[in-house]
């Protein structure tokens, strides 16, 4: 490991020498793509610095302890030796998991689906608590949040919202959201006070450039018509709304939220780009099968990954097995628990199958 890490900070500082190329500089391709490279390996670098200069310290501390020192002096040693004996394993777990191979949509801004599903008005309901949930996360990670498409049912829940979240790590930390989250609770509706337990489904998809996926006008088919619900005076009046249906897949992705007809197309572009990528990774998951399978799931929506459990207070994450008595901080956007015990679960299932960049 120690060189392929070499390696890498070889890579970082020959990076270094050519983004200060004028050649390089003038070439705003290069430019952007040296950046991000070097930018990716920032962390990596920078731990392997420090834990090269620990090491040398370590080696010179032990070769200490062999010289002739007072018994004050070789306390001294030996405190300094502890310290950085401790310092190293630190520096050695956080490697491994700089090591591991990194998906290359972390950096991503993502789509995000949420659908009401069992249980009619109080899953649409709660599908807007899902909602807020994510939306009051994505201002504590300082993400800006855009509306693309929303159905709304009488009661003011979401029959089906799509919002894209833009913020660099945004598909790191929300991209194991994708499932069936349940809720149990008594609805503003029910009158005999009696618990019912309803879903909502989450699907989490990386945003993907032309670039990274093609779409060919010859390969779908756009249709326009008007707006429905909240919109301004362009809802009902004129055809700003637009639906557009890949042929090859007959994937369909719509939006009515803007007010102008190409607005509203380049949005739902962006689903549909979004929709062709997730069916491509559904499928590949389905062809490698459990062997792909991580602790956190495949993110198939039907995997129920989460209950929300108002009378109890309680928040279960069934994949981990994390429950906490807070449920009102989690929906408010207090989220990074959570987060935080889905990605160490995940970083562990691929230390346990010995992943790691370059093996």
């Amino acid at each position: 490991m120690l060189d392929r890490l070499q390696a890498l900070a070889d890579r970082y500082e020959k990076l270094s020498e050519l983004l200060c190329d004028p050649d390089v500089a003038g070439d705003s391709k290069k430019l952007r793509e040296y950046s991000k490279e070097q930018s990716d390996l920032q962390e990596t670098y920078d731990t392997f610095i420090e834990y090269k200069s620990v090491m040398e310290q370590y080696e010179a501390a032990r070769a200490m302890l062999n010289e002739k020192l007072d018994d004050e002096m070789k306390d001294l040693v030996k405190m300094e030796l502890d310290e950085l004996s401790e310092r190293k394993e630190t520096l050695e777990e956080r490697i491994k998991v700089l090591m591991m191979p990194k998906d290359p949509n972390d950096d991503k801004n993502v789509i995000v689906e949420i659908r009401g599903a069992a249980g009619g008005d109080e899953a649409a309901l709660f599908a807007a608590d899902l909602y807020r949930m994510y939306t009051k996360f994505a201002d504590t990670q300082g993400w800006r949040t855009e509306v693309l498409d929303v159905n709304m049912n009488d009661l003011g829940g979401f029959k089906e919202i799509i919002f894209m979240v833009n913020g660099k790590g945004a598909y790191s930390k929300l991209k194991f959201e994708s499932g069936a989250h349940r809720v149990q609770r008594i609805p503003a509706t029910e009158s005999g006070g009696r618990i019912h337990t309803s879903t909502s489904t989450v699907g989490v998809m990386p945003e993907m450039e032309e670039f990274d996926i093609e779409i060919h006008d010859n390969d779908i088919r756009v249709d326009t018509f008007c707006s429905s619900g909240a919109g301004g005076q362009s809802v009902n009046t004129t055809k700003s709304a637009v639906r557009v249906t890949h042929v090859p897949t007959g994937i369909v992705a719509t939006c009515q939220d803007g007010k102008s007809q190409n607005s509203n197309k380049e949005k739902a572009l962006q689903v549909l780009r979004a929709r062709i990528f997730d069916k491509m990774q559904q499928e590949e998951m389905e062809k490698y099968g459990a062997e792909r399978k991580s602790k956190v799931g495949t993110g198939d929506r039907s995997e129920r990954i989460r209950t929300y459990n108002y009378p109890q207070s309680r928040v279960t994450d069934h994949r981990i097995g994390l429950t906490l008595h807070r449920l009102d901080a989690v929906l408010n956007g207090d989220m990074a628990e959570i987060v935080s015990a889905l990605t160490i679960a995940s970083q562990t299932d691929q230390m346990e199958k010995g992943e790691y960049a370059g093996a």
